[in-house]
């Protein structure tokens, strides 16, 4: 049956069962006037048109009471034969529309016993019908083929109605698990932007605090300065903070304060900041630069920014450079800082093992843009993190 017949009989079930009934009895009152015709001494005609009528008038509760409909049926054929009638195909149409039933609807044990009755009901009056006793296939072949085969087609039925309705289920399931998936994913990378916020700006905020209290005693001056600069600081703190934390509102909230993610384009006040703390940050730029998608954007400016903050919490520098090359195919990241090596191990620009997650975040964020990271010392003294993202979707004609 093509798709567009299966919504029409599924759009209308009434109509559907309605010219079902009206094609059984048309085969059962078909085959009872077949019989009439051509069985020698004709039986009666009219007590078998009434066991057939009355077999189909049953059928449409066949949907509530399988069993019952069955047994109904298989009493009007059982006395159609009684009459001298031949009990075909077309005479059995309502006995195998019940068949079909109980097979859909009952167990499966309960739907082959009941096959199996009706078979042996049928045969054993085949056997005391004197017309058809020495004509065995149509006495004992044709109503123990026909039922079976009728119980047969219900459970294939049945068994593609269950197939079909677990299947459903699954794919209801792995829509659900990928949904949840996606709920954890967002609430990773959201972890990752407010530890990247939080972390960078409270190590400028510190490091500006610190210089002014240092400061305030040889050049009030330049402490006030900073101390200007510490609340600006602050200030995008918030201002990043409420940009991240909104993506948690409701979907009916407005979105008129929500600010842009950030990107390379932001390097310039990143810079300031770092500045503001004492740490003067180089930016070089090799090749031609090159638009990046906002989320491949978002990436290499959190990079930048993570490893600078390391850099002003933990190397004992006040300088650090930040490189920027542009291939055809890739941007590489790299911030060093010039720290001179130490005696012995450091902890680098990242926390030390078990103690914190900027050089993990950063990882992961490389590896979720499909690219490489690295990070540790170096042999002429301070600490490297370097990363290479792939530019997808771009070439040399959008390049600026």
């Amino acid at each position: 049956m093509s798709t567009p017949w299966q919504r029409r009989v599924t759009s209308r079930p009434l109509v559907t069962e309605a010219l079902v009934l009206v094609l059984l009895s048309a085969l059962a009152l078909f085959g009872v006037l077949l019989s009439f015709w051509v069985m020698p001494g004709p039986p009666p005609l009219w007590p078998g048109i009434a066991l057939a009528v009355l077999a189909c008038a049953v059928l449409p509760r066949r949907h509530g009471h399988p069993l019952a409909v069955l047994a109904v049926t298989t009493l009007c054929m059982t006395g159609v034969a009684a009459l001298g009638h031949l009990v075909t195909a077309m005479t059995m149409s309502p006995l195998m529309a019940a068949q079909f039933s109980v097979s859909l609807r009952t167990e499966r044990r309960a739907a082959w016993y009941s096959a199996l009755v009706v078979t042996a009901v049928l045969v054993v009056s085949g056997l005391f019908h004197s017309e058809l006793r020495h004509q065995w296939l149509l006495g004992l072949v044709n109503p123990a083929a026909w039922v079976p085969l009728s119980a047969a087609l219900g459970g294939y039925v049945r068994v593609r109605r269950a197939y079909a309705a677990a299947r459903t289920e699954h794919l209801a399931r792995e829509r659900e698990e990928e949904a949840r998936h996606r709920v954890v994913q967002e609430r990773m990378r959201i972890a990752r932007e407010l530890h990247d916020v939080v972390a960078h700006h409270l190590a400028l905020a510190n490091a500006q605090a610190g210089t002014a209290a240092h400061l305030a005693r040889t050049d009030p001056d330049r402490a006030y300065e900073i101390l200007g600069q510490l609340s600006g600081t602050t200030s995008a703190a918030l201002r990043e903070l409420k940009a991240t934390v909104g993506l948690l509102r409701q979907d009916t909230d407005l979105d008129d304060e929500l600010a842009p993610a950030p990107g390379l384009a932001r390097l310039p006040d990143l810079v300031a900041a770092c500045a503001a703390a004492r740490l003067e940050v180089t930016v070089t730029e090799e090749g031609r630069p090159r638009p990046l998608a906002p989320g491949l954007d978002l990436t290499a400016y959190r990079i930048v920014q993570e490893a600078l903050t390391n850099v002003t919490k933990h190397a004992a520098t006040s300088t650090a450079r930040v490189r920027l090359a542009y291939t055809p195919r890739f941007l590489t990241l790299t911030v060093t800082d010039d720290a001179p090596a130490p005696p012995a191990p450091r902890p680098g620009p990242g926390p030390a093992p078990g103690h914190g997650f900027g050089l993990l975040g950063m990882r992961e964020r490389a590896l979720a843009a499909g690219g490489t990271f690295h990070a540790g010392p170096r042999p002429e003294g301070g600490f490297e993190v370097a990363c290479t993202l792939p530019l997808h979707g771009h070439d040399e004609s959008t390049a600026p």
